[in-house]
């Protein structure tokens, strides 16, 4: 019998059916972008340059800029990531706003052939480097709606969001979609905004956000929210203006 390929498999877990369009599936067709536009950084998103430089140089000199001098480097990110997840062979990982693709090429190779990792993101661009990129065997791509997930209930063992709730018009949406689609047990990892409490840094964190089409989170905020959809085990970690925060579907 035919082993099924990670796109196979990945079109199973899908709520409706998906156009193969240049390498990964495609769920929202002719529409430029799912949900209403947020601000300057999510239109730059879809742009045909920014995914040429976005792992190189965009992506690592803007997180520098926010995480501060302290801060993991996106080498250290996607380590991390993988870490908290705790990925095992034969695993199904989500890798949300996945761009071009890098950190969803890693969780492909931490569940191996037999598992599955999905970039879902919603830029024809991005989804284009991420697909020309290759990987393993493991990885598929899905363009669709990231905050309302087209896939079944708790089919999924983990959830990375880095870089990207803060930019979403619903966060709050995304957040409970997110737990929907988590097995009991599975865990999550998000990397967003965090606004400092001093009140200066916090008038002008705010109004760079407001500027840039970003939410800015208070300290706090997201791990309460992951609490109160039933997440346990969880933990924070700041650098800069960002959080990394992840935890566990009890």
């Amino acid at each position: 019998m035919r082993t099924k390929t990670a796109t196979e498999r990945l079109e199973d877990l899908l709520e409706t059916p998906a156009k193969t369009e240049d390498g990964y599936l495609d769920l929202l067709g002719a529409v430029r972008q799912a949900g209403p536009p947020t601000g300057l950084t999510q239109r730059l998103m879809r742009t045909t340059l920014l995914p040429r430089v976005y792992e190189r140089y965009w992506r690592p000199a803007l997180g520098r800029a926010l995480k501060g001098p302290l801060g993991p480097s996106m080498a250290g990110e996607i380590k991390l990531a993988t870490k908290l997840l705790d990925l095992k062979p034969g695993d199904t990982a989500l890798d949300v706003a996945c761009g071009t693709g890098r950190f969803t090429r890693a969780f492909g190779a931490a569940v191996g052939p037999g598992g599955l990792a999905i970039g879902l993101d919603g830029a024809r661009t991005m989804l284009a480097k991420a697909v020309a990129e290759g990987g393993p065997t493991s990885v598929a791509y899905l363009r669709a709606d990231a905050v309302h997930l087209p896939l079944k209930a708790s089919t999924v063992d983990g959830i990375c969001c880095f870089a990207a709730l803060h930019m979403f018009a619903e966060p709050e949406t995304a957040l409970d979609s997110f737990a929907r689609v988590l097995r009991p047990g599975g865990r999550i990892v998000l990397l967003t905004s965090a606004r400092r409490g001093w009140q200066p840094a916090r008038v002008a964190e705010s109004v760079g956000g407001i500027l840039s089409g970003q939410r800015m989170f208070d300290r706090g905020e997201i791990a309460a929210s992951l609490r109160a959809r039933g997440f346990a085990g969880i933990t924070e970690r700041y650098a800069g203006v960002t959080q990394i925060v992840a935890g566990r579907l009890s």
